[in-house]
């Protein structure tokens, strides 16, 4: 069993990502949901909640992304981009906003301190999670993944994806809601 880690971090559950209508809606967001919430409510004052935004420079490789995706190359205050309704409340925090697919970096690191222990959950497994969790063990971070309150853009992408993760170990961790719960 690991320690129980002190935050939870959502990634991203914003409607541009929840949506069935959105070319990057997960169909598996639904049933992530509940978990995310159980897990939330576990962890109290300390969940954050991330969102990614389009506020990237385009001058850079971004903006061939948004060329690719220009449904997505719209103002950060878009509806899009909101929080989905189920997760307006999960954390008193403010969300964390970046213009990147991985989270992790020298905001969230102030937030939950140097090599904490932290649990990740959302959207997309195969693209925002992943890259939040690597980074994150780079910096020397514990990583839990809480699989089953995660979504990825199909079911082979979000097992590849846990796949690589899981080869991180003992810096990435790839478990349940229910056993995270359990070591709470």
């Amino acid at each position: 069993m690991t320690e129980a880690a002190d935050w939870l971090v959502v990634i991203d559950p914003q409607v541009i990502f929840a949506s069935p209508d959105s070319a990057w809606g997960s169909p598996f967001f639904t049933a992530a949901m509940p978990n995310i919430r159980a897990l939330a409510a576990s962890f109290g004052e300390r969940v954050i909640v991330t969102r990614w935004m389009p506020t990237a420079d385009r001058s850079t490789s971004w903006g061939d992304y948004f060329a690719a995706w220009p449904f997505a190359d719209r103002q950060p205050t878009d509806p899009l981009f909101d929080l989905v309704p189920e997760a307006s409340d999960l954390s008193t925090q403010e969300t964390l906003d970046l213009p990147t697919f991985g989270k992790w970096g020298d905001e969230l690191e102030w937030i939950v301190g140097r090599g904490a222990s932290i649990v990740l959950a959302g959207v997309s497994t195969d693209c925002c999670v992943l890259s939040t969790a690597l980074a994150a063990a780079d910096a020397g971070a514990r990583v839990t993944i809480a699989a089953d309150a995660c979504a990825g853009s199909t079911v082979e992408n979000h097992a590849a994806a846990l796949h690589v993760m899981g080869l991180y170990p003992p810096q990435i961790t790839v478990s349940d809601t229910a056993t995270v719960l359990a070591g709470r």
